[in-house]
């Protein structure tokens, strides 16, 4: 129908030689006709429904009237917990649709609340602990806005003169050093040619010239001693130096930057979560932890309790680690 009978112009074809109808080919024939966008739209609920309407009703437990997710030690490379049967660590959040599937998620007791505890951009702090970058280390002690900033450094501007477009490119700058992602993917992701995205980056690593010599001797010790660790000490092997192929060896060296920091940030969730429960328990509290999503807890507790879980929450996730940088929490 898009490519025979509407006649639009195909962007690329699939392996196999087929018309490919993925997201970002409907993305680019949006302009062209209407359809492009209901079909994503479409595409939108269909996955909203079947991932979650039409599964989560049936995996209710008759005899407890809740729904109890696995999870596993050992499902991710960098050491976070993963979740399945249903994932509950990937509930939907972007738009208003996901928000109404969320707002099923309730208290079972009347009189009790959702707590929700989220470190506030925890792997960026890893990575200025991990890389000693002075300016990143100085803007986390005096909560500066860290993608604020990046944006002023990107665009050669003062910090007040970035506007909130300014700051989503530097918000999505940051992460993208810290998955190691090439000039390349940043230009496919902000919309913008590889040399823009090469000048960003080379701003970047200018901004702060500690991130830029962490990743270099990160990569070369990888390479080196064939696996990177955590902070504690938390191994993941790195095969993939061993071989030619070049695009491994960049998949390895993207592996290398992302694990130290993405695995010590899910080592300080799991000591938090030990360091919680105990004082949980030590208070003699009702309440309960429901639910860990990478960089959150989330718990279920009486009305009355509410203050005091907080207090906890924010004892047990930022005390009696020796970081160079404070950590922070944002608990709704």
């Amino acid at each position: 129908v898009l490519f025979e009978r509407l006649k639009l112009t195909p962007p690329k074809k699939t392996k196999q030689g087929a018309f490919s109808t993925s997201a970002d080919v409907l993305e680019s024939l949006a302009n062209e006709h209407p359809v492009a966008e209901k079909l994503l739209e479409y595409r939108k609920y269909q996955k909203l429904k079947s991932t979650y309407l039409d599964t989560l009703p049936r995996l209710v437990n008759p005899v407890t009237g809740r729904i109890h997710a696995s999870f596993h030690q050992t499902g991710t490379g960098t050491g976070r917990l993963s979740s399945s049967n249903p994932n509950v660590q990937n509930l939907p959040i972007k738009d208003d649709a996901g928000k109404e599937i969320r707002r099923c998620i309730i208290p079972q007791k009347k009189g009790w609340k959702i707590v929700s505890a989220d470190y506030s951009q925890i792997e960026l702090r890893v990575l200025a602990h991990c890389s000693g970058d002075e300016q990143l280390i100085e803007a986390f002690k005096h909560e500066e806005d860290i993608h604020s900033l990046t944006a002023s450094r990107l665009y050669g501007i003062s910090q007040d003169s970035v506007t909130d477009e300014m700051r989503k490119v530097g918000k999505m700058v940051n992460f993208a050093i810290i998955y190691g992602i090439s000039p390349f993917g940043l230009a496919k992701r902000l919309k913008i040619s590889s040399k823009i995205a090469e000048n960003m980056i080379s701003n970047y690593f200018s901004a702060y010239p500690g991130v830029r010599k962490y990743i270099h001797e990160t990569i070369e010790k990888a390479r080196e001693m064939g696996y990177v660790t955590t902070l504690f000490g938390r191994r993941r092997e790195i095969p993939h130096f061993r071989t030619r192929n070049k695009t491994r060896i960049q998949e390895g060296e993207r592996i290398a930057v992302n694990t130290p920091i993405q695995g010590t940030a899910a080592d300080i969730m799991k000591i938090a979560m030990i360091k919680v429960d105990e004082l949980v328990k030590e208070a003699g509290l009702k309440g309960f932890a429901i639910l860990q999503v990478h960089d959150e807890l989330v718990f279920e507790v009486p009305e009355t309790e509410v203050d005091r879980i907080c207090d906890i929450l924010r004892k047990g996730m930022t005390e009696g680690l020796d970081l160079k940088v404070p950590l922070k929490i944002d608990i709704s």
